[in-house]
């Protein structure tokens, strides 16, 4: 079990947001109490708790592709990951024996078509920093917990737990299961 919060869509400076998601994902922190992490731009902010399961010494979340330009903020298991790395049709370059590494490599070879290959029970946020896109999914059973949220300004949340966005998000929803979320694609 691992936690994430993420705030996409910023309207406000990350100055003021950064230590806003940091106290929503200290309240999340009994998810993953082995490792916390974040990464922020002008247009994003994602935070993870790890509870350190498979891969305990690289895993660390978020997560980079090597060249920086996607970043993984991911709860949940990739039952396949092995499999899916040796189908792969590009030498990814593989950093970590992360199974949620695999997400990365897949989207940049696919797109969000990778999400129908994924064997597993996973909510995740992945960003493209140079599109400043997001890709927000949930596995098909909807076993892995996520929500979603907006804040008075309108920024766009999505929690692990329901309590990470009380009292930021003035409307809350539940993320269905099996559904994905593209900023490209609406």
């Amino acid at each position: 079990m691992c936690g994430i919060v993420c705030a996409f869509e910023l309207k406000e400076s990350v100055e003021v947001l950064r230590p806003q998601v940091l106290k929503m994902s200290k309240k999340i922190r009994h998810r993953g109490p082995d490792w916390s992490g974040i990464f922020e731009n002008n247009n994003a902010i994602m935070a993870h708790e790890r509870l350190a399961i498979v891969d305990p010494i690289s895993g660390k979340q978020p997560i980079y592709s090597r060249d920086k330009n996607l970043v993984l903020a991911a709860n949940g298991e990739i039952y396949n990951h092995l499999s899916l790395r040796k189908e792969l049709k590009k030498d990814y370059g593989f950093q970590t024996q992360s199974d949620c590494e695999i997400i990365l490599a897949l989207y940049q070879e696919k797109g969000a078509e990778f999400l129908n290959d994924l064997n597993g029970i996973f909510a995740f946020a992945l960003y493209d920093v140079e599109k400043d896109e997001y890709l927000i999914a949930r596995d098909h059973m909807g076993i892995i917990p996520l929500y979603m949220g907006w804040d008075k300004n309108g920024t766009f949340y999505v929690a692990s737990e329901l309590k990470a966005l009380e009292g930021i998000c003035s409307k809350i929803e539940l993320f269905p299961p099996g559904h994905y979320l593209s900023s490209k694609e609406g």
